[in-house]
């Protein structure tokens, strides 16, 4: 199947994938809204745990065919993803949702650098600048209301965007995964996750049964929507639209995220980044798109992949963002 859409119905493509991004964009604010430091592990336990069932129904029969090497590279990638999770969502509790959806895009600046330093190739002047711009438009944007130390939220959703670029040069780089079926590799992320915080949640906050006890009908339906849009429905759509477009353009509409992040913190969470915060903004976003851009035009080809296999989900979105939706 041709992988380049007719512009007639290339916007019938185009919208789930941007629907994608508006869901995961808001998904910041929908777990600020139900978490706090004590209920961290427990509603990712929730979250996970009604998403994992219905995965792992639709991918039943690749999940049977994983082999000795693919589980164990999907274990790896889960532990590398367990990270992510947790710093991405204490990392929410601590900042505003604003802030934290356009820091994580930091990953588009730190993904090409860090392939740079492993290839030992320099990036492009255009690159450079660009990775410039964005990160002056974090320290604008973490000061929008005077020049005082970053908040601890900040700090720990730059982790999580270097813990997501590390994850897609994992992925790129550790052969056992590159030709694991998408499903199954993703159940096996997800369920590594839920194991790790199972053994966490006796030892830190709130059990998930107690707070799944505790929770009202509204958070309830935050905890479904994370679960079900941000997680399953994303995983669906982006494997859907990359089998019938390019990857490149599901990356560029996935790019949008991080704006998002910022309409819908703004419009209802809240958020007032103030002058110099509304400039770092737009200094991220202009800096991320253009990094993104020169990125790709100084790109060599990667080798061939086998007939009958496709991209891993990070490494269609080159951002690094798995098909898991935001914490």
């Amino acid at each position: 199947m041709s992988t380049q859409p007719s512009s007639r119905r290339a916007w019938l493509i185009d919208a789930p994938v941007l629907m994608i991004a508006v869901v995961w964009g808001s998904s910041y604010l929908a777990t600020k809204e139900i978490t706090s430091g004590a209920t961290v592990i427990a509603i990712l336990l929730l979250r996970f745990l009604l998403a994992i069932p219905l995965l792992g129904i639709a991918a039943r029969r690749k999940i049977r065919g994983l082999t000795p090497r693919e589980l164990s590279g999907g274990l790896i990638l889960g532990l590398i993803l367990t990270a992510i999770f947790l710093l991405e969502t204490y990392g929410v509790v601590h900042t505003s949702a604003t802030n934290a959806g356009l820091i994580i895009s930091l990953t588009l600046i730190f993904t090409p650098l860090a392939e740079s330093g492993l290839s030992r190739a320099l990036p492009s002047r255009a690159f450079l600048a660009a990775a410039t711009l964005s990160v002056l438009g974090v320290v604008m944007l973490t000061q929008g209301a005077g020049f005082t130390t970053p908040s601890l939220g900040d700090l720990l959703m730059l982790l999580a965007a270097l813990a997501r670029t590390a994850n897609v040069l994992v992925i790129h780089r550790l052969p056992a995964v590159r030709s694991t079926d998408d499903g199954a590799l993703t159940f096996m992320q997800l369920s590594t996750a839920v194991i790790v915080f199972s053994l966490l949640s006796p030892f830190v906050g709130t059990t998930p049964w107690h707070l799944a006890s505790t929770l009202t009908g509204a958070q309830w339906l935050n905890v479904l929507y994370l679960s079900l849009m941000c997680t399953l429905f994303a995983f669906f759509v982006q494997l859907w639209a990359v089998r019938r477009t390019s990857p490149s353009r599901v990356s560029l509409l996935l790019g949008t995220e991080p704006l998002w992040a910022a309409v819908v913190g703004i419009a209802f969470g809240g958020d007032q980044p103030g002058f110099l915060g509304y400039f770092g903004a737009t200094l991220i976003l202009i800096g991320s798109f253009w990094g993104r851009r020169a990125a790709e035009q100084s790109a060599t080809p990667g080798p061939a992949r086998p007939p009958g296999t496709k991209p891993t989900h990070d490494a269609v979105t080159t951002e690094g963002r798995t098909a898991l939706g935001a914490s």
